[in-house]
């Protein structure tokens, strides 16, 4: 039978993390997966550049049941670490739409590197790639798992599994599976950073701006994002709308501000003294790109030039451009969805070390805990820090 200090299962961004600190006191390290290739998602990430992190990442860019439970790991090991990492091996990034004040950061080449940093920096561990994962049992103080059919033991069992986005690249819920067989709680997962889809009748002229583009302010339950929204053939994405989609809930309805950075009733005034002929479809073509301008006037029946409006119909108009209540049906599902929201409840881990209060040796890391992050770098962050506090809990007692 196989002996190792530790096993990790998944070889995406934690799992691989998590190796370079558990194996860097001496301790043997296998790392599995039943994917044919590591970290498949840091491949895809970022349209190939891989989004790697955030300048602003902190505790506050994190939904988690527990608001408090990332502090720890997040000081210690932070965006800098990461990036002081990079410029060991000379990997370049650039920040993405600086002017924005984002903080997201990219490699300047392809993400192959960040794939490559990490495979040698956790070359003391061993890798086993298109191994499945079968039976586990614990015995009070070995952890035996079946590795296509073979028994392998270990002192710490690391599950770095992820969530459910993204089915078709090998998701699974195994790592739920895990918790729930030793003991520790589960919440409720749904997909997140999803786009929206919605009704029929909403459809009828969200449908037909597919590929149009504006920069809005989406708010979901009490909490807004300032960025681009694009309207798709079943209903809206953009980030603007990845972000909001972590904070809604299936019945609940959203808000959108087409035109967050001007007053609209002060531009629609302005231009009414200055082009009163206008129609009102062309008038807010002054705000608004051509096609959405139309949608809107279609969609709100205005008629008439802009000479016959009133301040308060102006106004009204105004209200509506900054504040369009809409109600989604649902989202595209795991699909498309970047992360999984939900997962193991951090009540029964520890916040210093991410080990399960109650099974000594057993380790959740990574997606397939409750902490999500915002869009824009912060996941992997999450992945790189909750990597470091498990990894360096297990070599402080090799």
């Amino acid at each position: 039978m196989t002996q190792v200090d530790t096993l990790i299962l998944g070889a995406g961004a934690a799992g691989l993390f998590c190796a370079k600190f558990a194996a860097a006191t001496g301790g043997s390290v296998l790392v599995v997966d039943h994917a044919k290739r590591p970290a498949d998602k840091v491949r895809i990430s970022g349209g190939g550049r891989c989004n790697f992190t955030n300048l602003y990442a902190a505790p506050d860019n994190y939904i988690c049941r527990n608001p408090h439970f990332m502090k720890s790991a997040l000081a210690r090991y932070t965006q800098w670490d990461f990036i002081d990492l990079l410029a060991q091996h000379g990997i370049t990034w650039h920040e993405k739409n600086p002017e924005k004040g984002l903080g997201q950061l990219f490699c300047d080449g392809k993400s192959a590197a960040i794939i490559e940093m990490l495979l040698h920096e956790s070359r003391a561990a061993e890798l086993r790639l298109s191994t499945e994962v079968g039976e586990i049992s614990h015995d009070g103080t070995q952890f035996t798992v079946s590795l296509n059919g073979q028994p392998v033991q270990a002192r710490n069992l690391v599950v770095a599994t992820g969530g459910k986005s993204i089915p078709k690249m090998g998701a699974t819920g195994i790592g739920y599976q895990i918790a729930t067989q030793f003991g520790l709680q589960v919440l409720d997962t749904r997909p997140g950073l999803v786009p929206l889809t919605f009704a029929p009748h909403e459809l009828e002229w969200i449908a037909p701006l597919a590929g149009t583009a504006i920069e809005a302010r989406v708010t979901a339950n009490g909490t807004s994002f300032d960025e681009a929204l694009l309207f798709t053939h079943r209903g809206l994405s953009g980030p603007a709308i990845l972000q909001a989609s972590n904070y809604w809930r299936e019945g609940d309805a959203i808000t959108v501000d087409l035109l967050p950075a001007q007053n609209a009733f002060e531009a629609l005034k302005a231009e009414r003294s200055h082009n009163g002929r206008r129609q009102m479809h062309t008038a807010l073509a002054t705000l608004f790109p051509a096609k959405l301008a139309t949608a809107l006037a279609e969609k709100w029946q205005l008629r008439g030039n802009l000479a016959d409006q009133s301040d308060k119909a102006l106004q009204d108009l105004a209200n509506h451009i900054h504040a369009l209540p809409l109600k989604p049906t649902g989202s595209e599902g795991y699909r498309t969805a970047e992360v999984t929201l939900g997962g193991v409840d951090t009540d029964g881990l520890s916040s210093k070390t991410m080990e399960a209060k109650s099974v000594p040796g057993l380790y959740f890391i990574g997606e397939v805990v409750d902490v999500t992050g915002w869009l824009g770098g912060y996941n992997f962050q999450w992945a790189w820090a909750s990597a470091a506090a498990a990894g360096r809990a297990i070599a402080e007692r090799q």
